[in-house]
Parts: structure tokens; C-alpha cells; sequence
């Protein structure tokens, strides 16, 4: 039965038959409206998931988006990691035309990737997936923009720094010298130049990703010739780029509207 648009509605929807391979749909009252997919963090494991960042899909769609807020196999889980984690956010942001097709009212031409800290390596990733994993004519929807908020846009560094207790070997099941054609597929630092719009935005006072990882990526992004830009907010903790009392929410809506 085709699906039936309902503004200013949440539908939690499958996009495969795993528990995890769901999203929650949130539509804005208004036409065609632009997408975002968000995609949450918590260093790929599987004890974290999409709950933290709904008050965030809530903040977005009351702007005008539409917000496509992703679930995914994770680490500790059947399927989870490397390739599975990559494969199912792909998958999951190509579901958005066949509910196209199923009757949403949604701007697949204007549709751009959100991730929090280990779901901002997963937002970047998306804009070149086809070079670094999926096959690309398989590929249904094109990513306009992509942005990462906190994000753990560089896997090696992040491995070397110790990121969320090991959490990237976990993920890519080895180290940057075990797993080196991993670490090339899936870090967005190695996928330079990514040739979509990007924004950064991130805490200097983070703890759990610092800093130095986005600074380090948007030099080389611009350095490659991506449009990149990145906003850092003052004594701002890993969990600040979140905070709908924030400021990061409003950068970002207005990076998006521009």
C-alpha cells in the first residue's frame, strides 16, 4: 500500500530486515521540502543509538526539513562494523526514493547528510560512497552537502589519539597498518577531495574527539579544493554541537538555507 505524507508526523520505516536497518521519518507542514539524513553517533557500538538525537530531528524539521533520522547495524551486534555499519547507511539514505515513489513529498535534489561524532565520518563517507564502497550506479539519491558535528573525520588520527577507547579499531577491526585499505574506504580524510559542500562544527574543549581532528581535516579538505567550512565554538564539549539550546543548530540550519 502506498505510503500516505503526513505533515508535522514521525514514522519509524525499514529499509532492510534487520531491527536496526530502520529511520525515522519526520515531515515538515510544508511542500517538497529539502532533506537532511542524520546520523547519530557513539563510536559505532551498538549501546548507542538514535534516541539522544531525536530532540535534534525535532529542532530541524520544525525549520522546514525534512529529517531522515537513521538507525544502523553497530558494533556488538550481527552485521555490525566494517562493511556492514557503511552498507546499511547507504542503503538506508537510498530508501529515500522509493518513499519518493511510495508517495512522500519529499526534494530528493536537495537532500544533505548530518552526523554526530562517529555519524559525522558516517555523513562524509556518504558523499563519495560510490568510490569508497557501494557500487555507484546502484546509488539512488545524490548528497548535496555534507556535515559533520564533531566529527570523527579522520580514522588513523583518531586511532592514534585513542577516540572512544579503541573504538576505531573495533570498527575497521584493526589498526591503521592491519587494516590499511579499510582505513582508505572509510575515513573521510583519505577520501579527499569529497566534491560536495561541507560544514565542521566542533568544540575546542571536546574530550572525546578534539579538536585537532576537524582542523587537521578541513585544511586538507580545502587544501584538495572542497568548499569546507569550519565553525568552532568556544570551550564547546563533545555533546554542545547537539544541544538545541545551543548555537550549533542555528549555523547550521543557516549554512543549509544559503
Amino acid at each position: 500500500m502506498p505510503l500516505v505524507s503526513q505533515k508535522g508526523a514521525m514514522r519509524t520505516l525499514s529499509y532492510g530486515q534487520s531491527r536496526d536497518q530502520v529511520g525515522d521519518l519526520y515531515l515538515p507542514d510544508v511542500p517538497s521540502p529539502p532533506v537532511i539524513c542524520l546520523v547519530h553517533g557513539g563510536f559505532w557500538r551498538v549501546m548507542y543509538g538514535r534516541s539522544y538525537i531525536a530532540p535534534v530531528a525535532l529542532d530541524l524539521v520544525g525549520r522546514g526539513f525534512a529529517v531522515w533520522s537513521l538507525e544502523y547495524r553497530r558494533v556488538g551486534a550481527a552485521g555490525g562494523g566494517w562493511p556492514g555499519t557503511l552498507d546499511d547507511v547507504g542503503a538506508g539514505i537510498d530508501r529515500l526514493a522509493t518513499l519518493v515513489e511510495e508517495g512522500i513529498d519529499l526534494d530528493l535534489a536537495r537532500v544533505a547528510t548530518v552526523g554526530h561524532s562517529a555519524g559525522g565520518q558516517l555523513a562524509l563517507w556518504c558523499a563519495k560512497r560510490g568510490e569508497f564502497g557501494a557500487d555507484k550506479a546502484s546509488q539512488r539519491v545524490k548528497i548535496a552537502a555534507a556535515v559533520g558535528l564533531a566529527p570523527v573525520a579522520d580514522l588513523a588520527r583518531a586511532y592514534e589519539l585513542g577516540c572512544g577507547n579503541g573504538a576505531v579499531a573495533k570498527f575497521l577491526g584493526g589498526s591503521p597498518g592491519e587494516q590499511p585499505e579499510r582505513y582508505r574506504m572509510s575515513s573521510p580524510m583519505e577520501m579527499l577531495p569529497l566534491g560536495v559542500r561541507q560544514l565542521i562544527v566542533h568544540g575546542t574543549a571536546d574530550q572525546d574527539v578534539p579538536i585537532e581532528i576537524s582542523r587537521g581535516y578541513a585544511e586538507a579538505a580545502t587544501a584538495a579544493g572542497d568548499d569546507i567550512r569550519l565553525v568552532e565554538l568556544p570551550n564547546g564539549g563533545h555533546m554542545d554541537v547537539v544541544d538545541t539550546q545551543g548555537e550549533a543548530l542555528d549555523i547550521l540550519s543557516e549554512w543549509l538555507q544559503a
